[in-house]
């Protein structure tokens, strides 16, 4: 497919950073081939296209003829990412990693892993890759576009087509379906006919990614758009229902919902989701953990789970909010950020903030006494002494001035 001829045929070369420029200059003093390609292409053209970018634009990656160990050697500093894939990291003068990728093509996929051969073009390069809005060239010196795919005219008409057929591309990395999906939520685009109905034919494979893959996607989708709007597109295409049913059936009013959060934490925004799909403070740890969330996050999430289904307090009452956090004190923002209107929340968030300065005992370490303290006065040990030690803190959170040693001695030996 031709490239469209109602955008500008020269790109905006001093968008590139210096560093990147000077990678590329060293390859073509090298006698090599050398393009600039990848997400920061599209990102850089969208907005000129549209006047914004829909998400920030990211690093710009090399496309070469120099095959890995050419360009290892035509530079100090570098590290190995990839190189049986034919990627090399540069690093330039200030430590930062710059991504330089020998043209290839592809001789054997599985669906989640791909055998490459080098020695190839650059439009074959190109053909190889999942949508035209990604399939974009960029010449270092010139700003010449190559676009032999119409990735240009895609993003003007707001459109994600895959490269040549869809199925096969789905079949070669069915990572693929949960990207397309994520470039709709993030630009706003709409899937071709073609795309849309290879897309799904290929949502039952998404079992065979591995899950770390699926949560990274998710996340990403998450970060670069409205909630709303990536979880959406996710279930509208049954890809929820495959990869993650706790959330398969989740209410659309609760999607528009999420996107009232802020800062946008998609780690909180999942937990949300889980909640409100009805899943209980132990299926939302273990979903998560079966999604590959780090062991922090799983419990993170299974925090705020626990903290949505317990009523919160009202600013003022300084008791009721000391017992609150006296549950839910690692998560207490987060819960907050979730469930309170943007009206009552400043105010909650006050009252939590003065009662955590004041460093008022909120579990049963930081009461002026120990169990040692209570052992050695000869109260008894044990479970006894557990429910006791309970008891005194749940008279300190009534009154935080109860909190010394002579009166909490006292006040065991009588409960005692």
């Amino acid at each position: 497919m031709a490239g469209a001829s109602c955008v500008a045929e020269a790109f905006p070369v001093a968008r590139i950073p210096s560093e990147v420029r000077e990678i590329a200059s060293r390859l073509r003093d090298g006698g090599f081939e050398v393009w600039f390609v990848g997400g920061a292409v599209r990102d850089v053209l969208l907005e000129e296209l549209h006047g914004q970018s829909a998400v920030r634009v990211g690093d710009f990656d090399l496309a070469t003829s120099a095959r890995p160990e050419q360009v290892q050697g035509l530079f100090r500093r570098t590290v190995p990412v990839g190189v049986e894939h034919g990627t090399v990291a540069v690093l330039d003068a200030r430590g930062g990693a710059h991504e330089v990728t020998t043209f290839r093509r592809d001789v054997k996929t599985d669906g989640r892993h791909a055998e490459v051969a080098f020695g190839v073009s650059l439009d074959e390069d190109l053909a190889r890759r999942d949508f035209t809005i990604n399939a974009i060239a960029v010449h270092p010196d010139t700003g010449e576009i190559r676009d032999p795919f119409g990735g240009r005219a895609d993003l003007v008409a707001r459109v994600v087509r895959a490269v040549g057929d869809p199925a096969t591309r789905f079949r070669e990395d069915r990572l693929r379906v949960l990207r397309a999906l994520r470039f709709v939520a993030a630009f706003g685009f709409t899937l071709d006919a073609a795309t849309k109905d290879a897309l799904a034919e290929a949502v039952s494979d998404l079992a065979h990614l591995s899950r770390e893959r699926v949560r990274d996607e998710w996340l990403k989708t998450l970060a670069t758009s409205a909630p709303s709007v990536g979880i959406f597109v996710w279930r509208r295409a049954g890809v929820l229902r495959e990869v993650w049913p706790e959330l398969a059936n989740l209410d659309e009013r609760v999607e528009v919902m999420l996107d009232s959060v802020e800062p946008r934490d998609a780690v909180l925004i999942t937990a949300a989701a889980l909640w409100h799909g009805g899943a209980s403070p132990d299926v939302a740890e273990t979903a998560a953990r079966r999604m590959r969330f780090s062991s922090k996050d799983a419990e993170r999430v299974r925090s705020i789970v626990a903290g949505l289904s317990d009523p919160l307090p009202a600013p003022g009452a300084s008791r009721e909010v000391r017992r609150w956090l006296s549950r839910h004190r690692a998560g207490a923002r987060d819960i907050i950020a979730v469930s309170e209107p943007l009206a009552r929340r400043a105010d909650l968030l006050a009252a939590v903030d003065v009662i955590l300065a004041s460093r008022d005992p909120l579990n049963v370490r930081e009461l002026a006494v120990s169990g040692d303290d209570l052992k050695a006065a000869g109260l008894p040990a044990g479970k006894a002494m557990g429910d006791l030690l309970r008891r005194l803190l749940d008279e300190v959170l009534d009154e935080p001035w109860r909190n010394t040693r002579e009166h909490l001695m006292a006040r065991a030996k009588e409960l005692a």
